[in-house]
């Protein structure tokens, strides 16, 4: 083990002197006699010459302000270049980063991105995003990042699902990220259908490749065309604090999405009481992948934060019919334990002219507590997933997936308490438990409210058998279904997932596995009306339900 330390530090030693000169390629670093000076090329070079006067009191202080550098933080002048100066100095000496307070910075440059390797304090610091014209959309403002380098391992060809250790010794306790491109999941239907992509897994593992059964591996491999593993930094990095406005971008409406955020790719990062916000959206705009995005990373609570759910535009998608863009201020790839707590957003969770402010892919284990937010959704599965003391709005919880899933303690305002997503075959191979909470159909307006929504008419092949989940548990479940249509005949658990399934004649080319079981304690309604099974009865004649 030694022997293998030695080595990896002197992987480390190497990599972090081609970080260093992959730097010193962004931004030089001098630290000459004379004046401070960063000046950017007409290459996108960022020279920055530190007198050794100047170092040396950065040093004393023991932290790193932007005004070092010569921001401004006027509001008016682009700040973006001492910005990101500030933070390679802040990197390269270990040194925390802090906006001075009361200052505006203004962001307008799309040739720069500000790498954040060290606690980061914006305080009570003001950041003005110009999207206005952008070209390069998927510039990040800032990338938190991490100096352990990933390697790439070798031997490892097979994996199971559930499998509980991997053939692998690392020096440090690791992400691993695999792929078999010789395999397609999540193929879409409906109109922003697709050819589905790579079978795709993330897990963690110790330094003798045993894997945390907390997010088990998911899919067997018979090949791995691509695997990575990146160390889990150990330390905490902190980012607190910051009102950022976006000035939303001025494009055509279509898929071309805008990445100008907080990109986070590093384990083990809180983001406490940042705020964004969003002005100058028009009557059109491409949409966004996320203010605060993570992917390929573990173990990131965002708290505190206050976020701003996008504008809804149309497009045409690829079925060649109207669809409306997913447009997200919050947004999460490929990430073990990501947990959203006491977040709010500043436009109005029911308000259908804005678009659902969270979206997740290939990620397990995630988590919204005491949060007010339009929207929860798992696009392409989530293994595990937990709401509690939330409220969710007009676009409530939508997920797919595996494992767990608990809501409790929480007011659902969406037109189910779980919408099971039809573009992605409504499956959830798993368990699902509603505890404690209420449900307002459509936030109140006249609506037939069902507890869980899909559909599945199995006909199409997603990659994958789709499942629904095996089974449910609700106990104490108010549905708040004062205000309902007149022809009414009361809420059901299940809606009709296919309304052509109506006898024995109905072949399915793709089975649906339905649910086993349905246990119910406690569910009320306003109406006084009784739940029902299904609005399609035969469909669902199999299952148990069980009145505790």
């Amino acid at each position: 083990m030694t022997k293998l330390l030695s080595i990896w530090l002197i992987l480390v030693t190497i990599t972090a002197s081609a970080q260093v000169e992959q730097k010193m390629m962004d931004v030089t670093m001098t630290h000459e006699t004379g004046l401070l000076q960063v000046v950017a090329d007409s290459n996108g070079m960022l020279s920055c010459n530190v007198p050794p006067d100047l170092k040396s009191q950065i040093i004393r202080a023991g932290h790193v302000r932007y005004s070092d550098f010569g921001a401004k933080g006027d509001g008016i002048t682009d700040d973006i270049d001492a910005i990101a100066a500030a933070h390679a100095f802040a990197n390269f000496h270990g040194l925390p980063v802090a906006a001075n307070a009361g200052s505006t910075y203004y962001i307008k440059s799309d040739r720069r991105t500000a790498v954040i390797k060290t606690d980061t304090d914006f305080g009570g610091a003001s950041f003005i995003v110009d999207d206005v014209n952008v070209k390069n959309r998927g510039a990040s403002i800032f990338l938190v990042q991490s100096d352990l380098p990933g390697l790439t391992p070798k031997g490892l060809s097979l994996l199971k699902r559930n499998q509980e250790k991997v053939k692998l010794t690392l020096p440090f306790p690791s992400l691993i990220t695999v792929t078999n491109d010789r395999i397609k999941r999540y193929i879409r239907f409906g109109r922003n259908q697709n050819n589905g992509r790579a079978q795709t897994d993330i897990f963690i593992v110790d330094r003798n490749g045993h894997v945390d059964m907390n997010a088990p591996i998911i899919w067997d491999f018979d090949t791995i065309t691509a695997i990575q593993a990146i160390p889990i930094d150990s330390a905490v990095l902190t980012i607190r604090g910051g009102t950022f406005t976006t000035i939303a971008n001025q494009a055509e409406s279509k898929y071309n999405y805008h990445s100008r955020n907080i990109l986070i790719k590093r384990s083990n990062v809180v983001v406490e009481g940042l705020e964004h916000r969003i002005l100058g959206e028009g009557e059109h705009g491409a949409p966004y992948r996320g203010f605060i995005s993570m992917a390929d990373c573990a173990y990131i609570t965002v708290r505190n934060c206050v976020l701003t759910g996008h504008k809804k535009y149309q497009t045409i998608g690829s079925a060649g019919k109207e669809v409306s863009m997913g447009s997200y201020d919050l947004s999460v790839n490929r990430v073990l334990n990501a947990s959203f707590i006491h977040c709010r957003q500043t436009n109005d969770i029911d308000d259908r002219d804005y678009w659902g402010v969270f979206a997740s892919n290939f990620s397990k284990n995630l988590l919204y507590d005491s949060c007010t937010l339009s929207r929860f959704d798992a696009h392409m599965g989530v293994a595990n997933a937990t709401i509690r003391n939330s409220t969710l709005g007009h676009m409530g919880i939508n997920a797919i997936g595996t494992g767990t899933f608990l809501v409790e303690n929480s007011t659902i305002r969406g037109r189910s308490v779980i919408n099971l997503r039809s573009d992605y075959g409504s499956t959830w191979e798993g368990t699902m438990i509603i505890r404690n909470c209420t449900f307002v159909p459509f936030g109140g307006k006249p609506e037939s409210g069902s507890i869980f929504r899909g559909t599945n008419k199995g006909k199409h092949d997603f990659g994958y058998i789709c499942y629904m989940p095996e089974e449910i548990a609700i106990e104490n479940l108010h549905i708040d279904d004062a205000s309902h249509p007149e022809d009414y005949v009361g809420p059901s658990i299940f809606g009709d997932f296919n309304e052509d399934m109506v006898d024995d004649a109905y072949q399915e080319d793709f089975p649906y596995v339905r649910t086993k079981k349905v246990s119910l304690q406690n569910v009320t309604t306003a109406s006084g009306m009784r739940l029902r099974t299904s609005d399609n009865p035969y469909m669902f004649k199999s299952v148990k339900i069980h009145q505790r």
